[in-house]
Formats: structure tokens, sequence, C-alpha cells
């Protein structure tokens, strides 16, 4: 019963509400202080001196400067938390923008966002380099459905790794080696076509090997065709207005085999000579069959 009492006496009361009220003070005082220091920053982050006011872009050539110039505006537009403008020179959105700029300009490779100092953000751009062209699932002449006329034909830009960034303008003639075969599954909702994905791109280097190793022993290709059925068809420079000459190889063959094969029959007779001499006249060279080369003439 003393326990007790004593436990529940006035002056233990009195004691206890007194540290809760001195608690009670140090978190209003903790909050207030927050509070200060909370309003004290955003308004120094709003300060014009820490504010980014300029916008330098380089390094692009095609994609135009004030459109690069306007998506960074728009990344570093408003606040964090209401309160902290993202063009302050220390919170801008650094990583963001970056990421933005190569989502949005398939063209751009590399972006380099640097505030040089505080009011000035400087933006370095690399852009891809047009390299080849992508112009559909199959070429025209061997599309049976609705067959366009060369003009009519849309292509894009492929870079050095395979990967598709622009739309192209119509060339005529052999300016560009096309690719044509599957890319990706369209969708309903998508509406860049192609843009943004790789074409063949597990053996897009090899393809490029192989088109500069037939253009060493004289032979220009200016179409890779990946077929569904797991065919390559390679079609030749041609010397007509009609198509050229292809060569046909299956895509999961040794490529240096390929090559192997086609300059032992390239530098053979008969087909040596009639090469040269009836090469308007040639149909096909298939290597599908290893070691066995089979070719055709009109």
């Amino acid at each position: 019963m003393k326990s007790r009492s004593v436990l529940n006496s006035p002056r233990l009361s009195g004691l206890k509400k007194k540290k809760r009220k001195i608690l009670r003070k140090k978190i209003f005082f903790l909050i207030f202080l927050f509070l200060l220091i909370f309003i004290g920053l955003s308004f120094l982050a709003k300060w014009e001196k820490l504010n980014i006011d300029n916008i330098q872009i380089t390094g692009n050539k095609v994609v135009e400067t004030k459109t690069i110039e306007e998506a960074v505006k728009e990344k570093i537009a408003g606040n964090y938390l209401w309160f902290f403008p993202k063009t302050n020179f220390i919170i801008y959105p650094q990583h963001e923008i970056e990421i933005d700029l190569r989502n949005k300009f398939k063209r751009i490779k590399e972006v380099f966002v640097n505030n040089r100092n505080i009011k000035n953000l400087e933006v370095f751009v690399t852009e891809r380099t047009a390299l080849y062209t992508y112009c559909g699932i199959v070429p025209p002449k061997l599309d049976n459905s609705e067959n366009k006329l060369p003009d009519e034909e849309k292509c894009y830009f492929l870079d050095e790794g395979g990967y598709i960034f622009d739309e192209a303008p119509y060339f005529s003639g052999e300016v560009y080696l096309k690719f044509y075969g599957s890319v990706y599954k369209a969708t309903a909702e998508d509406g860049n076509g192609p843009l943004g994905f790789y074409f063949y791109q597990a053996n897009f280097g090899k393809l490029i090997s192989l088109k500069e190793t037939l253009e060493r022993i004289g032979i220009k290709p200016v179409i890779f065709y990946i077929q569904d059925d797991g065919d390559i068809k390679i079609f030749l420079s041609s010397t007509t207005a009609q198509s050229g000459p292809f060569i046909i190889f299956k895509a999961n063959d040794n490529f240096d085999k390929i090559v192997e094969n086609l300059q032992s029959v390239l530098f053979t007779e008969p087909l040596q000579t009639e090469f040269k001499t009836k090469y308007s006249s040639l149909i096909k060279i298939d290597l599908r069959f290893g070691n066995k080369v089979y070719y055709k003439f009109k």
C-alpha cells in the first residue's frame, strides 16, 4: 500500500507532468527549428544567383539546338517538394536530363550534362552516324502483298551497331546498304515504328564483317534480307534496271566458312570466268548445302 501511494504521490505526479511539458517544448522547438531551416533553405534555393538561367548545347549537327534546349528546360521546370526549384545549380536533375534526351532523340548516342558555373548549364551531345538503312520486313520486289515502288519505300537510318534511330529520306540508286527483316512486334499503341530497336542485334557485326569481306573480293552487296525461315539473302549490285543476283545461306552457318566456300568457287573455273562475263545474267549462288555450292544463270 505504501509503495502504491508513493508512486501516486502528488510530488511524483508533478515531476512527471513537468518532464512531459519539457519534452513537448523540446519537440515544438525542434519542429519550429526544422521549419525555420526548411523555409530558409527554400528561400536560399530560389535566390537568383544560385539558379541556372542559360543553357548551352554543343556537339549536335542534325538535331536542332532549340529542340534540345526546350527539352532541357522542360526537365528543369517546376520545383522539388513545391519549394526547391529544379534550376538550382546544386539540385538540378542532371541524370534525368541525360536519360530524357536519349529517349526523346534516338539520334543522340551520348549526353553529358554539366554546370560550367552557377548560372550556365552545358549539354554536350554525340550523335549517331548514319551508315546503313533499314527499309522494312520484305524487299519490295519480293513482297507478294502490295508492292511498293522504290520512291514510296520508307527507310530508317542505322548506326554501326544496327541501332535504328531516325527516318531516312529517299535515296535513288545504291547510296546506303539496305537491311530487311523482322525487327520487333508492332503494337497498335506504337507510333515510332522500328525507331529505338536494333536490327539483328546478336549478329549484326558479323553481317557487316561479311559485307566488308565480300567487297574485298570484288562483290558489292546492296541488300541484306533476313528471312523468317532462317535463311539470309544478300542481293548484289545490279548492272541493269532489274534486281541483281543474290547469295543465299543459312543464318546459323559459320560466316567464315561461308566466305571460304564462296571464294573457292568464285576463283575456280568455270564460275570465275562466267561471273565476270555473264554477271548480268547471274540469278543466285546458293551456299546452304555445306561445302557444295550451287549457282544459276538465266
